[in-house]
C-alpha cells in the first residue's frame, strides 16, 4: 500500500491527522506508527463518520496499540489533558492522534507537553 495520511507533525515521534479510516490503520502501520489515539467522539457529525469500534479492531489487527480518548472540539478539560500525557508517556512511538481535523489533537498535545 502505497498511500500516504495527511500527517502533521507535532513532535519528532508523534503526528496528528484528520479522521481516519479503518483502512488508514494499515496504512498508518506500514508507515512505522505502533501507537493510534481516536480524539473524536463517535457520530460527532452524524452517521457517516467511521466508529470508534471499528478504528479500534483495524488498528489491532494492523498490530498498533489504540486509545479512544473522545473529547470536545472546542474546549478540552484538565482531566482529558492529563489523561492524554498518560497516553503519550505509556503508548509505544511513534504515535498518531486523530481527530476530526488534527486541530484538537495538536491541541491536546500542546496543552500535555505544558503541563
Amino acid at each position: 500500500m502505497n498511500e500516504l495520511l495527511p500527517l502533521r507533525a507535532v513532535a519528532p515521534d508523534v503526528c496528528v491527522a484528520p479522521q481516519l479510516t479503518p483502512e488508514a490503520m494499515a496504512v498508518a502501520a506500514s508507515q512505522g506508527f505502533r501507537s493510534v489515539v481516536n480524539n473524536r467522539p463517535d457520530f460527532e457529525h452524524g452517521p457517516g463518520q467511521p466508529t470508534n469500534a471499528s478504528i479500534e479492531a483495524a488498528a489491532r489487527a494492523a498490530g498498533l496499540q489504540y486509545r479512544f480518548l473522545p473529547v470536545n472540539g472546542g474546549y478540552q478539560s484538565p482531566e482529558e489533558i492529563a489523561a492524554f500525557a498518560r497516553l503519550l508517556e505509556e503508548l509505544p512511538r511513534p504515535i498518531l492522534a486523530f481527530c476530526r481535523s488534527g486541530a484538537r489533537s495538536a491541541r491536546l498535545f500542546m496543552a500535555a507537553q505544558a503541563s
